[in-house]
């Protein structure tokens, strides 16, 4: 199986927060599908498997309606990241999904994902998705209070989550996630619980929860280095995270992965396309700046949207590209499979990295941030908060 992330870089505006890479020049979204278009057909077409490593097998082939199926790989998700993929339109959607679905085998059951803004989902919107093979929305709802939405430069407001939300069950979609963010300046713990608690009342079945960022390079970074806004302290930034966990998983949410939530019956909404990140399974990555795993290596495309549209023009995926030894997919593993509630599985290492991984986790075990249940080595509540400084002592330097 592998998973398909495409890239739509275009917002309306750019938030304050926001380090990923993105343009507000929605005059170039034609041009942007119409490569993106080259790009899936590109690889998809030609799109075979050898070993572990997949690979592109030379040019695409002269007669379009020609199709290459001998052992290409299953798509079995579908991911429109952004930007604000809900920015495109009808027929660039369309586009987009009947390009995908020609020159890619995608599986019957596959789960179809596309990012939107709230004040995106019109009513006609709604119609859009229930014509398109979408079956699961994430939205960013960040906050339920105006004021920090304004500081944010979101375009929403409070209560248009709510309407999209009932749009979208109108339109059938059974598969909805909100975003939710936290630790803003002058944030308190009560008014966290009170947007927690706006987020139940939506009955969503996925849940994301973030803690503000300072990205270098953003307006929020310059802000706070311009002494104008100050990050919220470490230990209401923790008891934030806690409540977080406590109250959603009295809800009936599973708490299976550091910053995510599904609602049970799990796992049949966590979010499958992010979990094929946590797990090592290989994607493809489309579009300007989109990243691509093939197991043996990962690349990622140009981040420059007009160089990405020249390049796909002529044929040609402008990428870099680094190849992966044991000790770097040893170092992923611990990255990403620990941010799960499953942990790293210990069976799946050569013996020279599980001795490596125990002899680390030692003293974190001890000290009750990790714990060791049978073949899984995973964070504990505490560990949970100090993931990151775990990891970094469990990776090979």
């Amino acid at each position: 199986m592998t998973g398909l992330y495409i890239h739509i870089p275009f917002c309306r505006s750019r938030c304050v927060y926001c380090g990923f890479y993105s343009t507000t020049s929605l005059e170039w979204r034609q041009r942007y599908v119409d490569a993106i278009c080259l790009e899936i057909e590109l690889r998809g077409e030609r799109l075979e498997v050898r070993g572990e490593r997949l690979e592109v097998r030379g040019e695409r082939s002269e007669v379009r309606g020609e199709r290459n199926d001998l052992c290409r790989e299953t798509i079995e998700t579908i991911y429109l990241g952004g930007g604000t993929p809900s920015q495109l339109t009808s027929p660039q959607l369309h586009q987009i999904f009947e390009t995908v679905y020609y020159y890619n085998k995608v599986g019957a059951d596959a789960e179809v994902t596309i990012e939107c803004n709230p004040d995106d989902l019109t009513a006609e919107f709604a119609a859009l998705l229930q014509r398109l093979p979408v079956n699961r929305v994430s939205m960013g709802a960040q906050t339920f209070d105006d004021r920090r939405l304004h500081f944010l430069r979101r375009r929403h407001s409070a209560a248009q989550v709510a309407s999209a939300v009932a749009r979208l069950r109108e339109a059938g979609i059974q598969n909805i996630s909100i975003d939710l963010m936290y630790g803003f300046p002058g944030e308190t713990l009560e008014s966290w619980v009170a947007d927690i608690d706006q987020a139940l009342s939506l009955n969503v079945e996925h849940i994301s929860t973030y803690c503000l960022m300072y990205e270098e390079g953003t307006p929020l970074y310059r802000l706070r280095e311009q002494d104008r806004v100050t990050e919220i302290d470490e230990e209401l930034e923790r008891k934030m995270y806690y409540t977080l966990i406590d109250r959603l998983t009295a809800a009936g949410y599973e708490h299976y992965e550091i910053s995510n939530f599904a609602r049970l019956p799990s796992p049949s909404f966590r979010s499958r396309h992010n979990s094929s990140y946590w797990k090592g399974v290989p994607y493809i990555g489309i579009g300007a700046a989109a990243h691509s795993y093939d197991i043996r290596s990962r690349s990622w495309n140009v981040a420059d949207i007009h160089r990405y549209i020249e390049g796909m023009k002529r044929g040609e995926r402008i990428f870099d590209e680094e190849l992966l030894d044991d000790d770097t997919r040893y170092n992923d593993t611990v990255t990403v499979a620990l941010r799960t509630c499953e942990g790293i599985d210990l069976s799946t290492l050569s013996e020279r990295h599980r001795d490596y991984c125990l002899q680390n986790a030692r003293r974190f075990i001890d000290d009750g941030l990790l714990e060791l249940t049978h073949q899984n080595l995973r964070l504990t509540r505490r560990g949970l908060f100090v993931s990151d400084m775990v990891m970094s002592e469990l990776m090979m330097v």
